[in-house]
């Protein structure tokens, strides 16, 4: 029987860990697209191998670790985690990690921005919370304080649109995203790019603390929600 060393189970259960939390409706939205006809499945149990968990998209198994890449003059860096997808349904999220040495705030949504391979700007909609896109929950604006080493996750979710197979014309390739608007933007790469073409649309989720972070009462950072202002 192959046993699976706990760091792999850990950066493992980290990667998936921030989609898992984002709610139930994404996960009952996922499990509707992937069994329509709502038919019992029985698992089959593996010895050799832990079971692969269905409607994964071919992806990254997680953020690259923290000193991966220099830490940007912003003290934020910015990873992408794996996609998940279910029919026309597709989710991600990005993790943010306080990798400079103060204590730094988030308050709301990411600032996004899509390119294709050519670099060149989609006209992507990015939206603020994840409707008409799914009924996924968003929890809302929140202030976070993250810590140095401490992390905060959004989630990124959108429907497929064809893309050219040769080409990758309609995907996004690079993703250009900041902590808020106005704040400097860091590009990733997600990987197999976003199927989104280049007219879709993207619904986001405000920051949340990443689940790695929670800690006995008291350690964690504090997680306040934001008053509610006109327009937001």
């Amino acid at each position: 029987m192959t046993v699976t060393p706990r760091p792999l189970r850990r950066a493992v259960f980290l990667a998936a860990a921030p989609l898992l939390l984002a709610g139930c409706g994404l996960a009952a939205e996922l499990d509707r697209e992937a069994n329509p006809a709502r038919e019992t499945t029985t698992a089959e149990v593996t010895p050799d191998r832990p079971a692969e968990p269905s409607g994964r998209a071919p992806g990254p198994t997680g953020p690259p670790a923290a000193g991966a890449t220099p830490c940007p003059a912003s003290g934020l860096r910015m990873s992408p985690g794996m996609v998940t997808a279910a029919m026309g349904l597709r989710a991600m999220s990005v993790t943010l990690t306080n990798c400079g040495r103060g204590v730094r705030e988030l308050n709301g949504y990411p600032d996004i921005r899509v390119r294709g391979l050519d670099r060149q700007l989609f006209s992507v909609t990015v939206l603020k919370g994840t409707e008409p896109v799914t009924t996924m929950d968003d929890p809302g604006p929140r202030r976070v304080r993250l810590r140095p080493g401490q992390s905060a996750y959004t989630s990124l979710v959108w429907r497929y649109s064809a893309v050219h197979a040769a080409t990758r014309e309609g995907s996004g390739v690079y993703v250009e995203i900041g902590p808020a608007k106005g704040a400097a933007r860091q590009t990733i790469e997600p990987d197999g790019g976003l199927d989104i073409g280049e007219t879709g649309m993207l619904g986001t989720t405000a920051w949340q603390r990443s689940p790695e972070d929670d800690g006995p009462a008291g350690s964690r950072p504090a997680t306040e929600r934001a008053p509610s202002t006109p327009g937001s």
